[in-house]
């Protein structure tokens, strides 16, 4: 393992009264000093601004609106995380960079390489990238799940050999957290149904829930990518999941042992900006489920919907409404439309550009 993607939450980092663990915060960054000594290259995506913030300062007015105060937690507590994320790992001889990010910022494949170029750099220099969203600046509606949505987008995108998703629970359990029957589930197949395993209760501090955990887990690891889901108020738990994986308790996700490109990865969590959707008949979505790689011509789509350009990202259902895929368009709507259900006609999705589900 050489590059991995750890993820804190806002749980790990804040104590129960908002503010922060700088105690735990300081524990964890002497592990990632210690994997990077080891020849591990880290990227941290980290939570913990709005709740820095928001133990830091108190709001002079009571009639701020919900996104008003998360920017105004954001501006503060950012500030005060990475200026104490860089003094911690000063002492131990090493640098960090920081890396704000918005969900509009992957929508692009140029803002997508220009993102990864610079992280890439950070590594190349051992420097630590220190990842978060920009919540001065985000709205809600391109706001971005949680920091699980992020760290997922980020460990694909820079190609991490595992992503480490540290909760403050130990993992997956097959029953409620608090039964002391309940046992954490230690590793999930791709076919694994968890539905019945799975709250949608969301953390103290956090956006996100284990729902958003599992979805992005299983879609990471449906692109090769180990995925690790522990609780980050264990002592030394990042030491112990890769010199003792057997022995520590966590959820791992199995990786799919197919690769699949770059481009295609980044296609694979680009859905939410999708500017519209091809329907497709059933012969052709019979055909795209199967083992060959085929592409989605004119003459399987029935239906075009939204307004979108060539290179714009479409979703792929079926004729029952049922998600098929993403991909990236080869030609504008109008010209799909006008094709759609006739032979001979380029791809209007080809199949290097294509990510099925």
């Amino acid at each position: 393992m050489k590059r991995i993607t750890i993820k804190i939450g806002s749980n790990v980092l804040t104590r129960p009264d908002g503010t922060l663990d700088v105690t735990r915060m300081s524990a964890l960054v002497d592990q990632v000093a210690q994997l990077h000594r080891e020849g591990i290259e880290v990227i941290l995506v980290s939570s913990g601004a709005v709740a820095s913030g928001r133990s830091e300062i108190k709001p002079s007015s009571r009639h701020l609106d919900t996104t008003s105060q998360r920017q105004l937690f954001s501006a503060v507590g950012q500030a005060k995380l990475i200026n104490r994320y860089y003094e911690l790992f000063r002492d131990h001889g090493m640098a960090v960079g920081q890396v704000l990010t918005m969900k509009e910022n992957f929508a692009t494949r140029r803002h997508y390489l220009n993102q990864k170029n610079c992280m890439t750099v950070m590594l190349e220099n051992g420097v630590i990238p220190i990842v978060n969203e920009n919540d001065t600046i985000s709205v809600t509606e391109l706001m971005f799940t949680d920091n699980d949505e992020l760290s997922g987008l980020i460990a694909s995108m820079m190609d991490a050999d595992a992503l480490i998703i540290l909760s403050n629970i130990d993992g997956i359990y097959n029953g409620s957290p608090t039964d002391p029957q309940s046992e954490v589930i230690r590793e999930i197949s791709p076919q694994m149904n968890l539905a019945n395993y799975i709250q949608t209760s969301k953390s103290s501090f956090g956006r996100g829930g284990m729902l958003t955990k599992t979805n992005i887990a299983r879609k990471v690891a449906d692109e090769g990518i180990e995925v690790i889901i522990a609780n980050g108020k264990r002592d030394n738990i990042l030491i112990h999941l890769l010199h003792e994986p057997e022995e520590t308790v966590c959820t791992r996700f199995a990786p799919k042992a197919m690769v699949i490109s770059g481009v295609k990865k980044w296609i694979a969590h680009s859905e939410g900006f999708a500017k519209g959707h091809l329907t497709i008949n059933r012969q052709a979505a019979e055909v795209l489920r199967g083992d060959k790689a085929v592409s989605i011509l004119p003459i399987g789509i029935t239906q075009v919907e939204g307004d979108f350009e060539k290179d714009d990202i479409v979703r792929i259902m079926d004729v029952d409404g049922n998600p098929i895929g993403v991909g990236k368009a080869n030609c504008t709507s109008a010209q799909a439309k006008t094709t759609m259900g006739k032979r001979g006609n380029r791809p209007v999705v080809h199949y290097d550009y294509l990510y099925l589900e």
